[in-house]
């Protein structure tokens, strides 16, 4: 791998890894894991990637306090639930204990940043704040973007989804690291019977076709079809990739601690 870990060997061997100045898009419909899946590649990135690098995650949806909770859950493999409600066993307590430690051992490369009014030169003025102050990123992440906000007033929202994913692509090339951004989809792709999303499906703008260097769409059968044969599994299909292949690869998801893992555990081929 050259770039930044993905979390995911089979999307590693296709990718070589997120490669630094790359604007990297995954999108999804609601309920399908877009934030856990951003989880799971900020966590592959403090896993495998060089001590002396951040991972910045701006949380515009999601409070931090919530996103804690997460990564505790998917860290300890303690239900997401039991978290919430804090009906813990003890050794509950031991596994949350061991992830909250790893989290404080990351607290100077781990920086999260809640800021729910997020513009452009906000974000790039934190990045480069955040740069300045604990080291070069190894990733960035924004959850998501159509949250952020631009202060000039265009003629329509597509104009400013076209200046905001042109904004992030610059962001990675000044940082020279990957930047994942991630994307609602339209909902019309619901009307389809086939309803993994494709590069058509992108909400507001054709330009994230066109800016973005990579657009994974994550796909889950079981939220649209209780009775598949495929529950607890996920595609992560490639739509566009500049200097790779395209193709599907597929995941496990484990609804209770809201966590994407490798598939080969107990399953069959895994890409095509």
């Amino acid at each position: 791998v050259t770039g930044v870990p993905t979390g995911f060997a089979e999307l590693d061997a296709k990718t070589c890894g997120w490669q630094d100045g790359d604007l990297i898009l995954i999108g999804a419909r609601p309920s399908m894991g877009k934030t856990a899946q951003a989880i799971t590649h900020a966590l592959a990135a403090l896993e495998g990637g060089p001590a002396e690098k951040t991972v910045q995650f701006y949380s515009i949806e999601m409070p931090a306090q919530q996103l804690m909770l997460r990564l505790i859950s998917i860290l300890a493999r303690v239900p997401l639930t039991r978290l919430r409600s804090g009906n813990l066993t003890s050794y509950d307590l031991e596994l949350v204990c061991s992830a909250a430690g790893t989290l404080s051992q990351w607290e100077n490369r781990f920086l999260i940043d809640d800021s729910t009014y997020q513009t452009p030169a906000a974000l790039r003025t934190s990045v480069r704040r955040n740069a300045r102050k604990y080291g070069k990123p190894a990733l960035i992440l924004v959850d998501y973007l159509q949250l952020m906000v631009c202060p000039e007033k265009k003629e329509n929202r597509t104009q400013e989804i076209q200046d905001i994913s042109r904004s992030l692509k610059a962001l990675a090339k000044e940082m020279t690291c990957p930047v994942i951004a991630l994307s609602q989809l339209n909902r019309s792709l619901e009307q389809r019977a086939d309803k993994r999303p494709n590069n058509g499906d992108l909400r507001d703008s054709g330009s994230l076709e066109q800016d973005a260097d990579v657009i994974l769409f994550l796909y889950r059968d079981e939220v649209y079809h209780e009775n598949t044969p495929e529950r607890g599994v996920a595609e992560l299909i490639l739509g566009k990739q500049r200097q790779g292949p395209l193709g599907t690869v597929k995941a496990r998801y484990e609804g209770e601690y809201t966590r994407f893992s490798e598939y080969h555990l107990g399953y069959g081929a895994t890409t095509t």
